[in-house]
């Protein structure tokens, strides 16, 4: 299968850096070593003609030091519900294949790969509302994710804060907050109160749409 494709969604993700994500900034991550997660719902897209409207992922990644420096590890899980050519089409899309090198988040990611896991396909509960901050996502047995806005430590209401890459490879804008993941799979991550993000999707094999 190849073609011209397209996504319009929502995406929420959880990674181990502290608020902000330095990796957005081209900077060094946290903690010297990057793990986390991506959940998404397609809300319109296509794969040729094939249909996408309505499908939903997770993709969760570890690699032992930078990015940059790669040796990663990736798993990723597609909606159960896909037919065979949908399955197909998305994971095609996630692994970053059909599709301009460096130009999505997805082809970034798996020029990082040093082991790419068996793509799972399972029942996912996703929710996601970006302007509200919030966000989690359920696989049985192997996911467990929950994204929250972030608290003023002061006052204890939620704290609002964005970040705007107009020459970005994965969105314009996103929301920031907090994330709490457990996963129990062929990758194991374990997060707590750590960036939580929240962001429009709206890509095809040539990048993001603006």
């Amino acid at each position: 299968m190849s073609g011209q494709w397209a996504i319009k969604g929502r995406e929420y993700g959880n990674c181990n850096c502290a608020y902000g994500c330095p990796c957005q900034f081209n900077a060094l991550s946290t903690h010297g070593h990057c793990e986390g997660l991506i959940g998404g719902i397609v809300d319109e897209g296509h794969f040729s003609d094939v249909s996408l409207n309505g499908l939903t992922f997770v993709m969760y990644f570890q690699w032992p030091g930078e990015i940059a420096e790669g040796n990663g590890k990736q798993q990723v899980i597609i909606d159960a519900s896909a037919s065979d050519m949908q399955r197909e089409a998305m994971r095609k899309i996630l692994h970053g294949e059909s599709t301009a090198p460096g130009s999505t988040i997805f082809t970034v990611l798996a020029s990082t790969m040093s082991e790419v896991f068996e793509t799972l396909y399972k029942p996912i509960d996703i929710s996601i509302d970006v302007e509200a901050r919030k966000g989690s996502i359920a696989v049985q047995g192997l996911v467990q994710s929950t994204g929250i806005p972030m608290k003023n430590p002061f006052t204890g209401e939620d704290a609002r804060a964005r970040i705007h890459l107009p020459n970005g490879f994965e969105y314009t804008y996103a929301e920031v907050g907090n994330g709490t993941s457990i996963v129990t799979a062929d990758i194991s991550l374990k997060l707590k109160d750590s960036y939580g993000q929240f962001a429009e999707l709206h890509m095809d094999q040539n990048g993001v749409i603006r």
